[in-house]
């Protein structure tokens, strides 16, 4: 019997799914910045699984590390007991990660996704100050589980938890107020006033670019400021690094340009390497007060994502060679995004980033879906962000050759210049395609 594969999805699968909506065709197999759909159409991936792909698809080392261990019979599922799998990823963590930062943390494995380590960070946070609410900030995104999602700024997301969400209490993120307007003032002074309605936070959440809130960049000095306020009203701070650390900002950790230390840290999607579940919860050693089994799951002790995760530390974290190629290759997304931003103003789009993930917002809101149609079309698959979707978001693999970096980039351009067209959206030069000049410099807008 032949399945047809999209119709049988759609038969027996809920109606929650989402991506397929947007990428509508049956995938099989991936490699490098590649995916190739059952009928062997490749398509070049902007999108890396919401940064779950950093090192790109089916990485042959990392592969080669699974295969070897999973051909030997070691074991696989071990809940939260002693493994050599475990203990050497815990120490080779320690070794290339921790220690040449001077970080000193206990690693909490909460279970495989990112909304497990959120909740086990707002509940230790709970824990350590004996204090219910926790500071979270507009357009964040957490996670789906209610802990998680009470966090969350997306009214739609959290309209799908049927039910009132407690336990935070909301503030505006860096620029939400406009340019010129230091939105920590406002929470210094709401915290200071017993009168202002809200009670003592026991910490603060945030990410340090809020990526599915639609790439909003928070400065560097904002961080610091923040990391300080919460030492002013004794709160701890929570960074959730889940799709902005691992390299996707530059560095392992987005926040380290900053120069804060967060007394706990959220990591997943891409710490395995691989595209296998691993997350871990960072916790300060003073804070580490759980109980034995206070916080568990059965998916906790996840072997194989371990193995790929030390071979991937091994590879990418033992010098600083692919943080420079991170940087690199940040710089040139930038400058064609702000170049794109001044070839086409008729498209109103503001282009900011950090590392490599930079996106461009449109203030005609349709336009960043018609360009991730269009390219999806041109064999591209690239994602959206934002509230209303109205964000274009790059994500490529952080290991993408350049060469394929740059038919990213020029596909792109071509998507938009289609997707204008497609929507009306009238051009100065009547709808060509500007050629560039040779060393022309484009000017990234403003990262705010």
């Amino acid at each position: 019997m032949t399945l047809d594969y999209m119709d049988t999805i759609g038969q027996h699968e809920s109606e929650v799914r989402s991506y397929i909506r947007g990428f509508p065709t049956t995938f099989a197999k991936a490699r490098g910045s590649y995916i190739f759909d059952a009928n062997g159409v490749a398509y070049l991936d902007f999108f890396a699984g919401a940064s779950v792909l950093n090192y790109g698809h089916n990485h042959p080392e990392l592969k080669k590390a699974l295969i070897d261990y999973l051909a030997e019979d070691n074991i696989t599922h071990s809940l939260d007991m002693a493994s050599v799998a475990r203990a050497e990823f815990l120490e080779t963590f320690n070794r290339l990660i921790l220690e040449p930062r001077n970080m000193q943390y206990k690693v909490q494995l909460p279970g495989p996704t990112g909304t497990n380590a959120v909740e086990a960070a707002l509940k230790l946070a709970r824990k350590v100050k004996g204090r219910e609410k926790v500071l979270a900030f507009t357009n964040a995104f957490h996670g789906m589980t209610l802990g998680s999602l009470a966090v969350t700024g997306n009214g739609f997301k959290r309209k799908g938890a049927g039910l009132t969400l407690n336990g935070a209490e909301h503030m505006p993120f860096d620029h939400y107020m406009g340019p010129g307007y230091n939105t920590l003032d406002y929470i210094d002074r709401v915290l200071a006033d017993s009168g202002s309605g809200i009670d003592r936070p026991a910490a603060v959440i945030t990410e340090t670019v809020q990526a599915e809130g639609g790439v909003n960049v928070a400065d560097l000095d904002w961080l610091k400021a923040l990391e300080q306020l919460c030492r002013k009203y004794n709160m701890l701070l929570i960074v959730d690094d889940i799709q902005t650390g691992l390299g996707r900002c530059g560095h392992f950790f987005s926040f380290e340009e900053a120069g804060i230390s967060p007394d706990l840290i959220t990591l997943s999607k891409s710490l395995s390497g691989y595209g296998l579940p691993l997350a871990i919860t960072l916790i300060k050693p003073e804070y580490d007060i759980w109980a034995p089994g206070e916080h568990n799951g059965t998916f906790r002790g996840q072997n194989p994502s371990f193995v790929t995760a030390r071979r991937t530390l091994e590879l990418f974290w033992s010098d600083d060679t692919f943080e420079q190629d991170i940087a690199r290759k940040g710089k040139r997304m930038a400058d064609f995004l702000g170049g794109l931003v001044s070839r086409y103003p008729e498209a109103r789009g503001c282009s900011r980033g950090r590392g490599m993930m930079q996106a461009i917002e449109f203030a005609h809101t349709p336009l960043a879906e018609k360009i991730s149609e269009v390219a999806f079309r041109n064999g591209l698959i690239i994602e959206t962000a934002g509230t209303d979707d109205q964000v274009l978001k790059l994500l490529p693999p952080c290991t993408i050759e350049d060469a394929d970096l740059e038919k990213g980039l020029e596909l792109i351009e071509t998507s938009l210049v289609s997707a204008m067209n497609e929507l009306g959206i009238a051009q100065a030069d009547g709808g060509s395609m500007p050629r560039r000049r040779a060393g022309q410099t484009n000017r990234l807008s403003s990262a705010g």
